[in-house]
C-alpha cells in the first residue's frame, strides 16, 4: 500500500522542500497549511517533478481539523510520515508581547506539533512503522536569532516533546526526531529582518551564508527514511556552525 507523508506548513519554503524531498522518495505527500495558495503551489511542484501530492487545508491549532486531515490521508494509503513544519515567528520584545500574541506563537509552534503528532499515532501504531519529524530551531537550544521569547520557548518545548514522544513510541516502530535549523533563507526570515541584517548574520557564521530550505528539506527526508531507523529522540543541528554544542 502507498505510504503517505503529511507535511504541515507545506506552503512555506521549508515545508515545500520537505514535501518535494519526500515525494521524490516515493511518498504520496499531503501538503497541509492554512495557506491554500501556498499548498497549491507545492502540490503543483510535486506533480511537475513526477511525484504524487494533494493539498489539505489545516489549522494545526485545531484538533478536529488535524484529525480530519489524517483521516482523509488514511483513505489514500498508510500514514507513515508526519513533518511538523508549521510555524509562526514574531520578533517582539518581552516587554511588548501581548498575551494573545504569546498564545498564538506557542499554539502554532508547540501545541500544533502535539495535536498533529497525536492524530497520527494510532495509524502509525497499527502499521508498526512511523516517522515523526518536528521542526525546532537553534532557538530551542539557545536563544532565537530573530524571533521573540515566545518563539524561543515554543521551540524549546518542541525539543522536550520530541524526546518524550520518542521514548513512548519506540516500541511501536515509530521514531520521533527534531531538526534544528539556524538562520535559513526563507520568506519568513526575509519578512522579519532587512537584507543588511541577514548579511551581517551570515558574515558572523563559520560557514558565511544563510542555509537553504532545500538543505533542511533533505535532512528531514533522511530522518523519514529507513536509513535513520536507529535514530530517535535526537535533535539534529543545521546552522552553518552558528551553534556548536
Amino acid at each position: 500500500m502507498t505510504r503517505v507523508a503529511i507535511v504541515t506548513g507545506a506552503g512555506g519554503d521549508i515545508g515545500r522542500s520537505a514535501s518535494l524531498t519526500l515525494a521524490a522518495a516515493g511518498f504520496a505527500v499531503v501538503a497541509a497549511d492554512v495557506d491554500d495558495d501556498g499548498v497549491a503551489a507545492t502540490v503543483e511542484s510535486i506533480v511537475a517533478s513526477g511525484g504524487v501530492g494533494s493539498a489539505a487545508h489545516l489549522d494545526v491549532t485545531d484538533r478536529t481539523n488535524a484529525i480530519e486531515v489524517v483521516e482523509a490521508a488514511k483513505s489514500t494509503g498508510t500514514v507513515g510520515v508526519l513533518v511538523n513544519c508549521a510555524g509562526n515567528l514574531r520578533p517582539t520584545a518581552v516587554i511588548d508581547i501581548a498575551e494573545a500574541e504569546w498564545n498564538l506563537v506557542l499554539s502554532v509552534n508547540l501545541t500544533g506539533t502535539f495535536l498533529c503528532s497525536q492524530a497520527v499515532l494510532a495509524p502509525m501504531r497499527e502499521a508498526g512503522w512511523g516517522r515523526i519529524v518536528n521542526l525546532s530551531s537553534t532557538a530551542g537550544k539557545n536563544v532565537s536569532t530573530v524571533g521573540g521569547a515566545h518563539y524561543t520557548a515554543a521551540k524549546a518545548g518542541v525539543l522536550g516533546f520530541t524526546r518524550h514522544l520518542a521514548k513512548e513510541e519506540a516500541a511501536h516502530g515509530i521514531t520521533v526526531n527534531a531538526v534544528c535549523p539556524g538562520l535559513i533563507d526563507t520568506q519568513m526570515v526575509r519578512n522579519t529582518i532587512t537584507p543588511e541584517r541577514q548579511q551581517a548574520y551570515a558574515d558572523s557564521f563559520p560557514i558565511n551564508r544563510l542555509g537553504t530550505a532545500d538543505e533542511v528539506g533533505h535532512l528531514v527526508g533522511f530522518l523519514a527514511s529507513d536509513r535513520a531507523a536507529y535514530i530517535t529522540g535526537a535533535s539534529l543541528d543545521i546552522n552553518g556552525g552558528d551553534l556548536m554544542i
